[in-house]
């Protein structure tokens, strides 16, 4: 079974004239151990697919799957659960809660899902600790460099057993070395078992998934294409 599928999605903002057409029925599936790269120009409609996929949106017409559940069926009480279990999110603005340590900003989806302080604490340590920054738990986001707080997002982000694993431009703080081992780190979780979906301007970062959908004026223009063509299909339509 699919972990993730979008069925025939639409999403417009606003309505009459002032309406924006974010996604134009999109139908993307992702199965457990694929990585899947969303690349696309400035506008095209990424980052509000990795909404309707993570449950932060819903569409305006069609239908999204997490694991054979239906989104918008559910109440936001179900919703709320489901991310919190199911699907690990790497905002692209991190939404690192200031007033927590790292450690409790990574502990904080199992907190709320009933996990003990203690034995969710020793887990956001470790997760911590594969991102390079386990001498790191007891500062807060303000005493880190944006680099160190993209990698404590990230760590939140791959704690638990989530299934789902959505990344909105997760290394655009970060040198390439550490880039590349945030990337390394979202495909080893891939071939565990879960399904990652992966927004990119980078050819180099689409390189480490199985499979690249590019998107234009929020519709797939192109779902197989070979990486060498990608700086053509992110030109803007003329």
């Amino acid at each position: 079974m699919n972990v993730l599928e979008i069925r025939d999605a639409y999403r417009t903002h606003g309505t009459g004239e002032a309406s924006v057409h974010a996604l134009r029925g999109v139908t993307l599936t992702v199965a457990p151990r694929e990585l899947v790269a969303v690349m696309g120009p400035s506008g095209s409609g990424k980052s509000t697919l990795l909404n309707l996929a993570g449950g932060l949106d819903r569409p305006s017409r069609g239908d999204v799957f997490v694991e054979g559940q239906q989104i918008g069926a559910m109440s936001r009480r179900q919703l709320a659960a489901m991310r919190r279990r199911s699907i690990g999110y790497v905002f692209q603005d991190l939404n690192l809660l200031p007033s927590l340590t790292a450690a409790e900003n990574v502990a904080l989806p199992l907190e709320l899902d009933g996990v003990g302080v203690r034995k969710a604490r020793q887990q956001a340590i470790a997760a911590l600790g594969e991102v390079g920054l386990s001498e790191l738990a007891p500062r807060f986001p303000d005493e880190m460099s944006g680099g160190q707080q993209q990698r404590v997002a990230i760590a939140r982000a791959l704690i638990g057993d989530r299934r789902l694993v959505l990344a909105d431009e997760p290394t655009g703080a970060l040198d390439s070395q550490t880039g590349e081992a945030v990337l390394r780190l979202l495909r080893t979780r891939v071939d565990a078992g879960a399904a990652g979906v992966l927004v990119t301007h980078e050819a180099r970062h689409a390189a480490w998934a199985d499979r690249v959908v590019f998107l234009r004026d929020g519709v797939i223009v192109d779902t197989s294409g070979p990486l060498t063509e990608a700086e053509q299909l992110l030109e803007p339509a003329s």
